[in-house]
């Protein structure tokens, strides 16, 4: 059983936090030509879509956005699905990444996994000239050898503590919270 230990991220801090990750990605790679935003299901593709609206209103330009499915790709797909076949939404990235900068979108960022996974569904998909990433919350717990560019909030957790991000778009609500067994 989880219990709810805190909210370390409300509906402002959430705003604040993607406003300067937009700033952020606007200033490495000098604007956003070039540019193509990539959420990852579920969540990172509904943080992926205030990105590129705040990166809108900066620059008063559009970025293209796309949806990147990895079921397929994940190294636990066994574990996961051991009595029914994986449930794939497919992937939709409208505009060609190949010689694109592709900013890559998670909710958080635990042990690298999710991210090795979504990086092998791009590189199926084309060859961007760059792959950067972004995450709301970064709890460590690295299992593998992957560092987010741009940061919402580092939040070192425990192992046995768990981190929920709840977004309106599917949860009614925007938090972040840390759950404790």
């Amino acid at each position: 059983m989880m219990t709810k230990k805190a909210v370390v991220l409300d509906e402002q801090a959430i705003r604040r936090a993607l406003t300067r990750i937009a700033h952020e990605i606007i200033e490495k790679n000098k604007g956003i030509e070039g540019c193509v935003i990539v959420g990852i299901r579920t969540r990172g593709i509904y943080l992926a879509n205030r990105l590129a609206e705040r990166i809108e209103q900066i620059e008063g330009t559009k970025v293209a956005v796309g949806e990147l499915d990895i079921t397929l790709y994940r190294d636990d797909l066994t574990k996961k699905t051991a009595n029914q076949e994986p449930l794939v939404k497919g992937s939709d990235i409208q505009k060609d990444i190949n010689e694109q900068k592709v900013i890559l979108v998670d909710d958080v960022l635990y042990t690298g996994r999710t991210v090795r996974a979504a990086l092998d569904a791009l590189m199926d998909i084309g060859r961007p000239s760059s792959i950067q990433l972004a995450v709301l919350v970064d709890r460590g717990h690295r299992e593998l050898p992957v560092r987010a560019d741009f940061v919402g909030k580092n939040i070192p957790t425990s192992s046995s503590e768990k981190i929920v991000v709840e977004l309106k778009e599917v949860d009614e609500a925007d938090q972040v919270s840390i759950y404790e067994n």
